[in-house]
Formats: C-alpha cells, sequence, structure tokens
C-alpha cells in the first residue's frame, strides 16, 4: 500500500479594532483599510476556518522533496474552489448567451459542459466533493467557410461597378470599421443550418462510398 506525506492547512483571522473620524461609513472604511498599522493585531482562533489540503507528496516525511501528487480539487479551500470554478462558468455562460443573441440553439457539447458546471458549482457550495466527470469528449469538426473582411472589401468594388444603387459611391467611402461591424451582425444573424446539414449529408455519403470501394463493392 503506499504511503504519502499530505500537508493540510486552515486559516486563523487576524484582526485588529481601531477608531477612525470620517465623513461617512465608506471613508472609514477606507482609511481602515489603507492603514498599515498592526501593532495591536489579535488572532481569532474562534473563526478559524476549515482544514484543506496544499499538498500531498509520495512517500513518508517527502513534504517538499519526494514526487508531487496533484490533489483532487475538492480537497482545497472552499473560497479557492468557488474562485477556480468562476471563470469557467464565466466562459460557459458567454458561450450560452452568444448562441441566445444569435438566435441559434447551444450544441450539446456546450450545454454538458454548462450542466457539469453546475453540478459542480452545486457541490462547492454544499461542501461536497467533485461530481464525476460525465462531459462527452468534443467530437471533431471542420472549418466550413470564414468570413474575412478583406474579401467583403474586394466584393465591396464588384458591387459598385455592377449595381447603379451604389454607383455614386466609393470603395474609399467605407471604412475598416464599417466592413468589421456588417461582419459581426451578419454572423450574428444568418442561419447557415441547412447549408451544415448538405455539407454533413455530402460527408456521411463520402464516407460510405470510400467504405463501399475499399470493400470492392
Amino acid at each position: 500500500m503506499p504511503t504519502y506525506t499530505v500537508e493540510t492547512t486552515y486559516r486563523v483571522p487576524v484582526y485588529r479594532q481601531r477608531t477612525y473620524h470620517a465623513a461617512t461609513p465608506a471613508e472609514a472604511c477606507r482609511q481602515a483599510i489603507e492603514d498599515d498599522d498592526w501593532s495591536n493585531d489579535k488572532l481569532d482562533y474562534e473563526a478559524a476556518g476549515e482544514t484543506y489540503v496544499t499538498g500531498i507528496w509520495l512517500g513518508a516525511d517527502a513534504a517538499y522533496s519526494g514526487d508531487t501528487v496533484p490533489v483532487p480539487s475538492h480537497f482545497d479551500e472552499t473560497i479557492q474552489r468557488k474562485a477556480a470554478h468562476f471563470e469557467v462558468l464565466f466562459g460557459l455562460l458567454k458561450i450560452v448567451i452568444a448562441d441566445q443573441v444569435a438566435q441559434r440553439q447551444t450544441d450539446p457539447y456546450w450545454l454538458a459542459r454548462a450542466n457539469a458546471a453546475v453540478g459542480k458549482a452545486e457541490a462547492i457550495l454544499a461542501g461536497a466533493r467533485d461530481p464525476d466527470e460525465s462531459v462527452p469528449a468534443l467530437s471533431p469538426c471542420h472549418l466550413l467557410a470564414q468570413l474575412q473582411e478583406d474579401r467583403v472589401r474586394d466584393q465591396i468594388a464588384a458591387i459598385i461597378e455592377t449595381d447603379p444603387e451604389f454607383a455614386h459611391l466609393t470603395a474609399d467611402a467605407v471604412s475598416d470599421g464599417d466592413i468589421h461591424a456588417a461582419c459581426v451582425s451578419v454572423a450574428a444573424s444568418i442561419d447557415l443550418s441547412e447549408e451544415i446539414g448538405a455539407a454533413e449529408f455530402r460527408a456521411a455519403l463520402a464516407a460510405l462510398r470510400a467504405v463501399k470501394n475499399s470493400k470492392g463493392g
């Protein structure tokens, strides 16, 4: 059976009580925060924090000398678990919101990630261990198209030459900012679901034909 050296830690609040003269509560708080004189500080052992793991090493008495072992995140301090998980939740929230703004369905992979992240957040709040990872692997995807702003500018010149509606304009009248804003608007509103579905169908046919040909059928 393996032997491990485990370092655990708990925090003890250090506090002071001092009088400040200020016009408002906020000003008094600001003075207290900026005050670097802690000559009358006290330790509040009654408000000591939870015990959490700060390191694991393989072997006996091997702290900071043996092979380091990763610490499962649910043994970290709760405040650190919350801080580390915040960025994950924030990133997933931005993805879901962007899909709603663009009026498109969120990819099942990201929905699964969001549900798993919510489950972990609930475990953190409950002081429980992390849920088992159940998010499916991200399916390989392939880029079908790009909306490139320099090519949009090329199209502008061609449209001016052929469309009387814009004959009085010049390509120079359209700024890079105008093109960028237009690209963002079109990318957010365009629905390519039919084109993507057709590409998926053609890829399925191509895969079937390749297997058929390899088997001599």
